[in-house]
């Protein structure tokens, strides 16, 4: 493989020295990017554009561009997984994500199967090695995958939602299915997780954007177990960098760090210093700057980016990032501001 001319981000994963915090940004190739749009509406659909590895690679490289970013993130979507397993999803117009085929009862749970890699989301991994030749070692490249909880809201409630009724209902009603699909899905995680690995990624990432909908309890049981279940398969295999994110996290963070990940991907509901305090040195932080910054100005820009960088402090170990992603109404501009502060307030 070619060597890596950008390694700051990995450096930082594992609390080593950097010359200034490395950044890169939850959808960063996105729908705030006229060129993402272009390819988009060529692709045809959504769903097009993911399974089509040249397209996928394109949308990948294209905030790289534009940005000083120190990471690429595969361009793809958390629900490839229940999509390989049968449920047919697709995506509607102004609602977003829906599966045809959503999980009703404990014989629905039964027949699934883990998909098979290779054959059934071959296309995620074709995408990961062209991105990765393609990157000719610019910067790493992330891999990633939702978490078993997240994806299994999607696939018992059949889309999204605000209340998680339907989910909410299996975990108090017949918590022995939602375990056996939990636990499906997180062999498939491994699998899938792994298979990017295997393919180039250099460092990947859990979307837990559901967990924090959870009770104290019903976290520990539901979703961190799971992803613990995969830290523990993938360290196994591999020493790549894991990054575990649950969105309104931050009561569980001693927790999560007890997985063995190396780091905690934070939303701004808390500060960079107090999540340091609780889990010390034993993995880095992720974040965690509220994406609704990004429409004002670069002047209030940078003022946040001082303030983010000043509470963090100083030594090793923060990656700045949103903490959650890029709304499509932002201006590139304002993205260059945010990326340009980062890397001019933070060289040590």
């Amino acid at each position: 493989m070619t060597e890596l001319k950008n390694d700051r981000f990995l450096k930082a994963l594992r609390r080593q020295p950097t010359d200034r915090t490395p950044i890169w940004m939850m959808r960063q190739a996105g729908r705030y990017l006229p060129e993402y749009r272009a390819i988009r509406q060529k692709a045809g659909s959504f769903m097009n554009l993911c399974t089509n590895p040249e397209l996928a690679c394109e949308v990948t490289l294209q905030p790289l561009e534009r940005f000083e970013f120190d990471a690429a993130i595969l361009f793809s979507d958390i629900l490839t997984i229940p999509d390989a397993m049968g449920l047919g999803l697709h995506f509607v117009e102004g609602e977003g994500p829906k599966f045809r085929h959503p999980l009703r009862s404990q014989a629905d749970v039964e027949k699934l199967a883990v998909p098979d890699i290779g054959s059934e989301l071959g296309y995620v991994t074709d995408a990961v090695s062209l991105i990765r030749k393609e990157l000719v070692g610019r910067v790493p490249l992330i891999g990633f995958s939702g978490s078993p909880w997240t994806l299994a809201t999607y696939m018992v409630e059949g889309q999204s939602t605000r209340e998680f009724r339907l989910i909410k209902g299996m975990l108090y009603e017949d918590p022995k299915s939602l375990h056996l699909l939990l636990d499906k899905l997180a062999q498939s995680v491994i699998l899938y997780l792994q298979a990017q690995i295997d393919a180039g990624a250099q460092v990947v990432q859990i979307f837990d954007t559901w967990g924090g909908v959870l009770s104290d309890a019903a976290y520990r049981e539901f979703s961190l177990s799971y992803m613990a279940k995969i830290v523990d398969g993938l360290s196994h295999n591999t020493d790549i960098p894991i990054i575990l994110f649950t969105k309104n996290g931050s009561p569980w963070l001693e927790e999560i760090a007890d997985t063995g990940c190396h780091a905690l991907g934070l939303d701004w509901s808390i500060g960079m210093d107090a999540a340091r305090n609780r889990v010390g040195d034993r993995v880095a932080l992720q974040g965690n700057m509220d994406p609704a910054i990004l429409r004002s100005t670069p002047e209030a820009i940078e003022t946040e980016v001082q303030r983010i960088l000043d509470v963090y402090g100083p030594g090793p170990g923060h990656i700045f990032n949103l903490g959650h992603g890029i709304t499509p109404d932002v201006s590139p501009e304002n993205v260059a501001a945010f990326v340009r502060a980062v890397h001019d307030r933070s060289v040590n």
